[in-house]
C-alpha cells in the first residue's frame, strides 16, 4: 500500500495507508460511532463534503453490495478507518470497500489511531482536514495554511439534491417528498405504505408543491447548515397550515426555522446508530440512527407555535417538535434506520394517520 497523510487544520498529522482513490481531498473531519452499516454511512448524502471517521476498529469486513446504498451518487469526501478488511466474507458481497471507493473517486486512509483522532474532534470540535494524494510527500505548514484559508462549502444541498422531479407511484396517499439529500430508506418506508410519491428538488416552491395536490409533504434529511437554503425555509412557510408535513433531520430544522426557531452548530455532531431519544409524549426511550451537525435551540422554541416532543438523552438537545395549530411534526433523527435501529419506524405510520385525519376533516366540511 502507498502512504497517505491526514493533516488537520490544527497541525496534527496522521500517517497511514492509502486505499480507495489515489487522489487527495479536503473536507470537514467528523466521526461516527456506528458499529455496522458503513456502506449506508458512506452513501448517506448528509455526509456531503465531509471526511468520515469510523470509531469502530475494523471496516470493510462484509464488503459492499448493490442493495444497501442510500444514494447512487456519493457526496462524501473521504474515509478514515483503523483497519481495512481487504478480504470480505459475506454471501451478499459483490466487491471490496476499497474497490468501491476507488470507482467513486473517494480517497481513504487506514492504519491510523482513530481513537486519538476522535478525542481531538471531541475536544476541539469538527476540524477541516486534508487527505493527501497516495504516496505524496507534503509540506505540513503549507497544508495547514491552505486549510485555514479554506471555507466550508455552503452549496452542499444543491450538490446532492435531484434536479428534476420523478414519480414513485402507489395507490395510497399522494406525498410530495422534497429531496434535500434524501436517503433511499425514507422513500422505501413510504413505498411500503403504498404512498403515491412525487420526489422533487430542494428548491421547489410552495406554489409548485401545492399545485401537485398532495395529501402530505415529506421533508427529507440532507447535509449542511439549514440557514444556507433560505429558499427552502420560505417554501416551508408557504405550506405550513395548508397540508400535513413530516420532516426528518434537515427537514426538522427547516420546519423549526420556518416557525421562528433558531439553529446552532453542534461541537462535533450526532453521528451513529445508538443515540437514545426520549419521546416526551409517551415517556418511551428509543434508540435512533443520527447524522447531523446542527440542532435547534430549545429556548427559541418557546417563542413559536411549536412544542418539543423528543429530546436526546445524551446531551438534552431537541430531537423532535410538533406544531400546536397545524398538522406538522418532525424529528432530528432518522426513523427509517438504514442502517441502525428501527424503533422509530412507527413515525411513518403516524404520518399516514395524520393525512387520513385531515382527509376526513375535509370530507366532513365538503
Amino acid at each position: 500500500m502507498k502512504t497517505r497523510y491526514l493533516i488537520l487544520e490544527d497541525g496534527t498529522v496522521f500517517k497511514g495507508n492509502a486505499f480507495g482513490s489515489d487522489a487527495g481531498t479536503i473536507g470537514e473531519v467528523i466521526f461516527t460511532t456506528a458499529m455496522t452499516g458503513y456502506q449506508e454511512s458512506i452513501s448517506d448524502p448528509s455526509n456531503c463534503g465531509q471526511i468520515l471517521t469510523f470509531t469502530y476498529p475494523m471496516v470493510g469486513n462484509y464488503g459492499v453490495n448493490p442493495d444497501d446504498f442510500e444514494a447512487i451518487k456519493i457526496g462524501l469526501s473521504g474515509v478514515v478507518i483503523r483497519e481495512l478488511a481487504e478480504q470480505p466474507s459475506n454471501f451478499r458481497s459483490t466487491g471490496t470497500l476499497s474497490e468501491f471507493l476507488k470507482g467513486k473517486n473517494v480517497p481513504g486512509i487506514e492504519g491510523i489511531d482513530t481513537r486519538k483522532l476522535t478525542r481531538i474532534i471531541r475536544k476541539h470540535g469538527s476540524l477541516k482536514g486534508r487527505l493527501t494524494n497516495a504516496g505524496e510527500e507534503v509540506n505540513v505548514d503549507q497544508v495547514v495554511k491552505e486549510l485555514l484559508a479554506t471555507e466550508i462549502p455552503k452549496n452542499v444541498v444543491q450538490q446532492v439534491s435531484i434536479t428534476r422531479p420523478y414519480p414513485s407511484p402507489g395507490r395510497g396517499k399522494r406525498v410530495v417528498l422534497v429531496d434535500f439529500g434524501m436517503k433511499h430508506g425514507i422513500l422505501r418506508e413510504l413505498n411500503k405504505r403504498d404512498c403515491d410519491i412525487i420526489v422533487v428538488p430542494y428548491n421547489t416552491s410552495a406554489t409548485e408543491i401545492l399545485g401537485m395536490y398532495p395529501d402530505g409533504v415529506m421533508l427529507s434529511n440532507g447535509p449542511g447548515d439549514p440557514t444556507d437554503i433560505p429558499e427552502a425555509i420560505e417554501m416551508v412557510k408557504g405550506i405550513i397550515g395548508k397540508v400535513p408535513i413530516f420532516g426528518v433531520c434537515l427537514g426538522h430544522q427547516l420546519i423549526s426555522l420556518a416557525s421562528g426557531a433558531t439553529s446552532f452548530k453542534l461541537k462535533f455532531g450526532h453521528r451513529g446508530g445508538n443515540h437514545p431519544v426520549k419521546d416526551l409524549r409517551t415517556g418511551r426511550t428509543e434508540l435512533t440512527s443520527q447524522n447531523h451537525g446542527y440542532a435547534i435551540d430549545a429556548d427559541s422554541i418557546a417563542q413559536t407555535d411549536l412544542e418539543i416532543t423528543h429530546i436526546a438523552l445524551n446531551d438534552g438537545t431537541v430531537e423532535g417538535v410538533r406544531h400546536t395549530k397545524f398538522p406538522v411534526f418532525c424529528v432530528q433523527f432518522h426513523p427509517e434506520g438504514s442502517s441502525g435501529p428501527e424503533d422509530s419506524k412507527h413515525l411513518f405510520d403516524e404520518f399516514i394517520e395524520l393525512m387520513n385525519a385531515e382527509s376526513k376533516k375535509e370530507s366532513s366540511h365538503a
